[in-house]
């Protein structure tokens, strides 16, 4: 790509971005974010196709649904920010099945986007949170293997977490649909945990370049994840037992709010 048209979509990338985020600070309702990256940038890991359907269909629907679930409770949030939706989770689950459902899945999607970096820019854990993992598994090698195991043994559709429990131990967990570990009154079995790092496993996120190869897709993530924006999660956010909010900030991409 010639560096004209480079530095020109950085700044509609910015401008685009500014704006999104803006609006919530406004008090607005929930918009979809932009990705702090181009469409293709997890290539060959993630392919551009199903980034843009990804992001463009399934996680505005989640967007457009959480804003009439909110409409439908009495009106718009006084402040529809990335740290108010953080916040929203605690209670999305006995809320109304609308808002666990659209209210989950916006969280879950906007953390998942910004937690994911081009394989040209590879990361590491911080020591911290590297410490952190080696005190519970051993090695990042562990780890993948616990994550992997229950990223593969969730049945249907869901997601698999990594996070801080509330004894302030990492561990590894794995929900139904678009709940997550924030959520109360679940009604099955799962680790209580802040989650920093989460990964999509609805067929939606991988079925276009892995067909049924789950496997394949799983092992495919350790490569696109963005260590500085989840050892950023684990530092400021979930080892002090403040849920993340989903933000650029800290992620190194090329904008930072």
């Amino acid at each position: 790509r010639h560096l004209g048209s480079s530095l020109a979509a950085n700044k509609m990338l910015r401008a685009t971005l500014s704006l999104s985020w803006l609006s919530l600070a406004l008090g607005e309702t929930f918009t979809l974010p932009a990705l702090p990256y181009e469409y293709d940038a997890l290539e060959p890991y993630i392919d551009e196709q199903t980034m843009r359907i990804h992001h463009q269909k399934h996680h505005a629907t989640y967007v457009a649904g959480l804003n009439a679930a909110l409409t439908a409770k009495g009106g718009a949030p006084a402040k529809g920010d990335a740290s108010f939706l953080a916040e929203l989770q605690k209670s999305a689950a006995t809320a109304s099945p609308a808002m666990r459902n659209h209210g989950g899945g916006h969280y879950n999607h906007a953390l998942f986007w910004v937690n994911l970096a081009s394989a040209s820019s590879p990361s590491e854990p911080s020591a911290d949170l590297g410490a952190a993992i080696d005190d519970r598994f051993g090695s990042l090698e562990g780890l993948k293997e616990a994550f992997t195991q229950v990223a593969l043994g969730r049945f249907g559709s869901g997601w698999a977490w990594l996070g801080v429990t509330p004894d302030g131990a990492l561990k590894v967990t794995s929900t139904a649909n678009q709940d997550n570990p924030l959520m109360e009154g679940l009604d099955y079995s799962l680790e209580k945990m802040i989650p920093i790092l989460g990964l999509d496993v609805w067929e939606h996120a991988y079925y276009l370049k892995y067909q049924n190869r789950r496997a394949d897709y799983v092992n495919a993530f350790w490569n696109i994840i963005n260590w500085k924006k989840v050892s950023r999660n684990y530092e400021e956010y979930a080892k002090k037992g403040k849920p993340v909010p989903p933000t650029p900030t800290g992620s190194g991409h090329a904008v930072e709010l």
